[in-house]
């Protein structure tokens, strides 16, 4: 990981500016556009979902934000800095933990201390506070084959927060997991994010997901992926399983459904 440190603004202020992106990858000997013109702003401390078909360049957009791929064309900033390499201002939960099973539960959670040549000891505190946070307290010295998948993921999410990053990126972290497990992990996630004051862009293809967690669902189209809309969801937090029976839930959830075809069944979304 490289690039400077990005600090947050005050409250409120834009964290991440994406603007114009293109995406061409060589395929087969031709030219394949990923995305068209992707144009988008996160403001510190909110909670911003990325929705659309599969195929549609949601992986794709999170590695640009995290500096892990360059755009053909267009810009990233992060607080106002050019996003142009990989970053260590900013932690990525995927939808594997990808967990060492050698390393114990709190040793997973400082391996990017161990990677970016940080203090250990006062890191080591801040590791356990964070699997504190996550529910986690007690199995610190736990492997990962003893946990469940929901717990894994929590790890996950504990060693992406444990270096300080402002900016929380999660791609599909819950697609793995059971119906029950998801639904209660999309609870402690709304719980961690509030706790943690992190700016999060979260992917997914559920639709009743991303409306349940964020401020704003960016919706894009299938392949060359572009914005189709955004929606600002400002329903109160907060939340619970029974605000989904709300109409104001259901009629964000159908028009975005709607926006993108229909039932939603060829495209993979629900």
């Amino acid at each position: 990981m490289s690039g400077p440190i990005a600090q947050p603004a005050t409250r409120g202020a834009i964290a991440v500016t994406v603007d114009n992106i293109d995406v061409i990858f060589a395929r087969a000997g031709r030219a394949v556009q990923a995305l068209d013109r992707i144009s988008f702003q996160v403001a510190d401390g909110a909670f911003v979902a990325i929705v659309g078909p599969s195929g549609c360049g949601k992986s794709t957009l999170l590695k640009l934000v995290a500096g892990l791929r360059q755009p053909t064309k267009g810009r990233i900033t992060l607080y106002g800095r050019p996003i142009q390499g990989p970053r260590s201002d900013v932690g990525i939960v995927f939808q594997s933990p990808i967990l060492l099973p050698w390393r114990t539960v709190l040793d997973n959670v400082m391996l990017p201390i161990d990677v970016l040549g940080l203090d250990r000891v006062s890191h080591r505190a801040k590791a356990r506070e964070l699997l504190a946070l996550v529910g986690l307290a007690g199995f610190e010295d736990a492997y990962p084959q003893e946990l469940s998948g929901g717990m894994q993921q929590r790890a996950a999410i504990a060693r992406a927060l444990v270096y300080d990053a402002p900016l929380l990126m999660m791609d599909e972290p819950f697609g793995a997991l059971d119906a029950m497990t998801r639904e209660q992990m999309n609870l402690e996630v709304q719980r961690i994010w509030a706790a943690s004051g992190k700016t999060v862009i979260f992917i997914t293809h559920s639709i009743a997901e991303a409306v349940f967690l964020a401020d704003r669902v960016i919706v894009l189209s299938p392949r060359p992926g572009r914005v189709l809309s955004i929606f600002d969801n400002n329903a109160p937090r907060p939340r619970h399983f029974d605000d989904m029976a709300q109409p104001e839930f259901n009629r964000l959830v159908r028009d975005i459904r709607h926006l993108l075809g229909g039932s939603g069944a060829a495209t993979g979304l629900h």
